[in-house]
């Protein structure tokens, strides 16, 4: 079984490499694909245990983009995280990433629900995590006493259109796909049937974008089909996975549940 959308603690995921790992591996899943927002930090350490388990990996990253005011995530896999190009753009995604959690931090304590910046960074398990975001500041509400659960926090402040959501600033999603090609990557649009915005799809795809995500928890079978179907309209390879942070925004119980069929992983080698 093949999953090529799980995250680590290195940006918005609980789970640690060698978690994610021993979770893989006993879900079932043959090749995994740790795509952990705007960086590498976790991929080394990864296909280090991910080899000694028996598991294939491929490298990944899910990079955030914007257009008009709302994030659109773009998945690049086979990329070099060593190209100059990319590693000084992410250290421009990461110094946003904490710009954008410092204006919310502020909108909460206008709201009156005070979160401390240090309980935004607290390490989960051994690590502080390299991306840092909306997920974490959820998490600091919950801890805080401010929300039950991280769904709440996001539905009551975090979520676009509520009282604390601060939109991003960026890069377009056609200027992402041109750095992960440049990079020598494929990328893949992740979660279309989430992001509701098809419109932006021929350009992508003029921009050099060479695959789909049809597989995501947040598709239907109607979703799927029709991202399929998009794939093969317009040439692309489909990625799919269970977009894993271990939580329960994103079910945990995913976990080797929401697969890559073969074929369409075989397809995706061939446009590397």
């Amino acid at each position: 079984m093949i999953d090529l959308h799980l995250h680590t603690n290195a940006s918005d995921g609980r789970c640690s490499p060698r978690e994610l790992v021993g979770l893989a591996s006993a879900s079932g899943l043959s090749v995994v694909g740790v795509v952990d927002h705007d960086t590498f930090a976790a991929q080394a350490e990864v296909a280090e245990l991910a080899g000694a388990a028996g598991l294939r990996t491929v490298p990944g990253i899910e990079i955030t983009a914007v257009w008009q005011d709302s994030d659109v995530h773009v998945l690049g896999y086979y990329l070099d995280p060593s190209n100059a190009v990319l590693t000084r753009f992410l250290e421009r995604q990461l110094a946003d990433r904490i710009r954008r959690v410092h204006a919310i931090l502020d909108r909460l304590r206008a709201l009156r629900v005070p979160v401390d910046f240090a309980q935004v960074v607290v390490p989960v398990g051994s690590r502080t995590p390299h991306a840092i975001g909306r997920s974490q500041v959820a998490r600091a509400l919950v801890q805080a006493g401010h929300a039950a659960d991280t769904r709440e926090a996001f539905d009551r402040y975090l979520a676009e259109g509520r009282p604390a959501f601060v939109p991003r600033s960026g890069a377009t999603p056609a200027e992402v796909v041109r750095l992960i090609v440049a990079a020598g990557g494929v990328a893949s649009l992740a979660h279309p049937g989430l992001l509701g915005r098809d419109e932006l799809i021929p350009d992508l795809v003029a921009a050099g974008m060479r695959a789909i995500e049809a597989y995501h928890p947040d598709h239907d079978e109607d979703a799927t089909a029709r991202y399929a179907a998009i794939a093969r309209r317009e040439g692309l390879a489909v990625t799919g996975g269970s977009d894993f942070h271990g939580d329960e925004v994103h079910g945990a119980a995913l976990l080797g549940r929401i697969t890559l069929p073969v074929a369409d992983f075989d397809c995706l080698e061939k446009m590397r």
